[in-house]
């Protein structure tokens, strides 16, 4: 691969995550993953360790992948987690992963006695509702522990805000994580559950719209970073983070809690911080030249991802065309670092070890497109 042309079209977005991010800021990720999914991807201790150096994240919540050695009852997925966790120096904060369909709460007993520091959830992964015994039983667990819950709350489920919702407010002491920005049932997750007292939302999202309109809707206190490694990347999603904040309007107290604060007190004992009224109004303004860009480069990853790599070329080469404009406006410097972005994404894509720098470049391009914040490339 080559990197020293990587680096080129990689050191503006640097440049502004050293801009923008507060000094002595604690920034701890809150979904990673360690071991082996059945989906065939892995991330092991020292790759998850790196990725963190790379964003300078001291710490990360961690839990299992789907594992296909899951059976039964994640036990010994969630064994091999508690054991890396315990190698990281206190860098890594285990999370147990229960499948309500077995054991879940003898294993979830099991595992915050060894020395798990919350609770993992995949509705998608182990096809379950939020309206059976088992899960009043294991939220009523984590409200008892006093430890947080984690819950996939992205692509690829039905409509569950309802029973989701039902089963929060009957537990108001049980810490909820609802994971990639609750994105499956957004609208009615954050308006149902803006009483509650303990729910936060990750950002581990793949589209920064999604994470924008979280900040007209939830209080900054309640918006926890996060990457979802190996799917995502610390450093990449650090960028999204601080544009993201910077244009909602956050002050350097929020951006910290936004990074790691919020999490730090929770799992420190410290509690939840008091919240404030959300930053951002209900609209997005976006010039139009960077909407155009916006609109075709958010269609290449999922292409990427799901290995369509025709149409993800086609949806790039438009992407890389809409940044070719004699007359860019105002938006000429973002439109300059992102079609650089955009083209070296396409060179790198046929390199060996290529794609996983490529899909960094093509996310950064897409957030550049989609914030507008003072004193940036515009």
């Amino acid at each position: 691969m080559n990197h020293s042309l990587y680096g080129e079209a990689l050191a503006p977005f640097l440049a502004e995550v050293r801009r923008l991010r507060p000094p002595d800021t604690e920034v701890i990720d809150a979904h990673t993953h360690l071991g082996l999914d059945e989906d065939g991807r892995s991330l092991t201790l020292t790759q998850l360790l790196g990725e963190l150096d790379e964003a300078e994240a001291r710490r990360a919540c961690v839990f299992p992948l789907h594992d296909p050695a899951r059976r039964p009852a994640y036990s010994l997925p969630n064994d091999r987690v508690l054991a890396w966790a315990g190698e990281s120096e206190g860098r890594l904060l285990p999370f147990c992963r229960l499948d309500p369909a077995e054991d879940a709460l003898k294993e979830g007993e099991r595992c915050l006695a060894a020395g798990a520091r919350g609770i993992k959830l995949h509705p998608r992964a182990q096809e379950f509702g939020f309206e059976s015994r088992e899960m009043n039983d294991i939220f009523a667990l984590a409200e008892s522990a006093q430890v947080p819950v984690l819950i996939h709350a992205g692509r690829g489920l039905p409509p569950l805000a309802d029973g989701l919702v039902d089963l929060a407010l009957s537990h108001p002491g049980a810490v909820l994580i609802l994971a990639h920005g609750g994105i499956c049932d957004q609208g009615i997750l954050t308006t149902r559950l803006a009483d509650h007292p303990g729910v936060l939302y990750d950002i581990s999202c793949f589209f920064p719209l999604d994470v924008i309109e979280l900040f007209a809707r939830v209080p900054a206190e309640r918006i926890v970073f996060a990457s979802d490694p190996p799917y995502g990347l610390p450093a990449t999603s650090l960028y999204m983070a601080l544009r993201v904040a910077a244009q909602a309007g956050l002050d350097e107290a929020a951006i910290k809690a936004v990074l790691g604060g919020t999490i730090a007190g929770l799992v420190d004992g410290q509690g939840l911080p008091p919240v404030t009224p959300p930053r951002r109004g209900s609209s997005i303004v976006l010039a139009g030249r960077l909407a155009r860009v916006y609109n075709y480069a958010s269609l290449v990853g999922p292409a990427l991802f799901t290995g369509v790599i025709e149409q993800a070329r086609a949806m790039l080469d438009m992407a890389i065309a809409a940044c070719r404009d004699p007359d860019p406006g105002s938006v000429g410097e973002a439109m300059e670092a992102i079609g650089r972005a955009l083209s070296t994404a396409d060179m790198l894509m046929d390199e060996e070890g290529g794609v996983r720098p490529a899909i960094d470049l093509l996310f950064r391009a897409i957030v550049c497109a989609a914030t507008e914040i003072p004193d940036a490339p515009r």
